[in-house]
């Protein structure tokens, strides 16, 4: 793998492997990110909270991070509660803002095509906590009407929660609108913004959210780097007890390395959105596009939305060929689909099937997302592949 452009050099972890186009599944480390955390494995190793000088250099650390990731969305750095997960930081902010309504049966919106992190916790949150759920249907692009959600609210909504950007498919739902007629109604919203942070501009203050996921493995830091956006003023319940760190909101002493390295990776992050990274990697998406399409006259089928939708989400059909054995048979790429395997059985993407797709075309989807480390050399041998591939099912 050559270098992308600019003056950054190849990534270690890629060489001599495949063409890695599954980074809305992770990102690689940023060698910068993973070199900022590691004296704070060793040489800072102390607790933040303590009161003796080693504790200092931890603490200045957790604090700096915090500023660098609430300045890459346009928040306080008192609004930031680092999480393990992006799937905590979702479970904080639904469970948290239920709980902390008071309501006897609170309400919550969300929809179709959100992630299993939202989805699975409304579901306990009915379970466990008699909340009742809204799920809004989306249209065959897979955006949520902002005229459904008007319809939605009751006079128990507590809560709307709609992901920033799919992904499988890369739409970018309509935030500060549905955000808007959220409040209207009294109601918090949430956003997931997993796959969006880093890759395209996002301002908490312009969207009007009131809690926002950011997650690092998808923006080039570790895994098990994550945050939760909270709006000053808002009260949520906590998701673990104990010693009041992060605002009460998330117990247990910081892990400061992690946090420096989701610092670290906000920060290259806000540098490449400045520099054109959104463009450069958008020509890049649709430079494959168009060599499947040419290559492969009338098989190949876009799912989801030609416009509106994140630079690095390439979501195709091709009449024919079925996904999973589509990237089996393509050793010089790494991508996946959205079916799932159940012993032996592939299940079409809920998503796709929320937007209307038919099982067949579903099942043949294949999603391919770029990233910091792809190259016009990378996007060739993808297409070629791809097509030699195609062509002999």
């Amino acid at each position: 793998m050559t270098a992308p452009g600019g003056d950054l050099p190849p990534h270690p972890g890629l060489a001599g492997g495949p063409v890695y186009l599954d980074c809305n599944a992770t990102t690689p480390v940023d060698p910068r990110a993973a070199e900022a955390m590691a004296p704070y494995l060793t040489d800072f190793f102390g607790n933040p909270s303590s009161g003796h000088p080693f504790s200092q250099e931890p603490r200045r650390a957790l604090a700096a991070a915090r500023a660098q990731v609430a300045s890459l969305i346009g928040a306080g750095p008192g609004e930031i509660v680092f999480t393990g997960s992006g799937s905590e930081a979702d479970l904080l902010a639904l469970r948290g803002a239920v709980l902390a309504s008071g309501r006897p049966h609170p309400h919550v919106i969300t929809q179709a095509t959100e992630h299993p992190a939202v989805l699975e916790t409304c579901r306990a949150l009915e379970r466990l906590h008699g909340a009742r759920v809204t799920v809004l249907p989306v249209d065959g692009d897979g955006f949520l009407s902002p005229a459904a959600l008007a319809g939605a609210f009751t006079e128990d909504t507590v809560l709307v929660s709609v992901m920033a950007a799919n992904n499988e498919t890369g739409a970018l739902q309509p935030i500060a609108e549905l955000a808007a007629l959220t409040h209207a109604r009294g109601a918090l919203f949430h956003c997931d913004a997993a796959q969006a942070v880093g890759k395209i501009p996002l301002d908490v203050g312009e969207l009007g959210v009131d809690l926002l996921t950011i997650v690092g493995h998808k923006m080039y830091a570790p895994k098990g780097a994550a945050a939760l956006y909270v709006r000053d003023g808002v009260t949520l319940e906590s998701v673990v007890y104990g010693g009041g760190q992060e605002r009460g909101l998330r117990a247990g002493t910081e892990n400061v390395a992690l946090a420096v390295a989701l610092g670290t990776a906000a920060q290259i992050a806000a540098a490449e959105l400045a520099d054109g990274a959104p463009a450069r990697l958008a020509a890049l998406r649709d430079t494959l596009h168009e060599r499947l399409t040419d290559a492969l006259p009338g098989r190949v089928h876009l799912n989801g939305p030609e416009k509106n939708r994140l630079p690095n989400t390439l979501n195709v059909s091709v009449d024919g060929a079925i996904g999973h054995e589509l990237l089996a048979a393509v050793g010089e790429i790494a991508a996946s689909t959205g079916s799932a395997c159940h012993s032996g059985t592939h299940t079409p993407s809920p998503v796709l099937t929320a937007m209307g797709l038919d099982a067949d075309r579903a099942l043949g989807a294949v999603r391919l997302s770029l990233g910091r480390w792809s190259t016009a050399e990378d996007i060739e041998t993808a297409a070629a592949a791809l097509t030699k591939a195609a062509a002999a099912q």
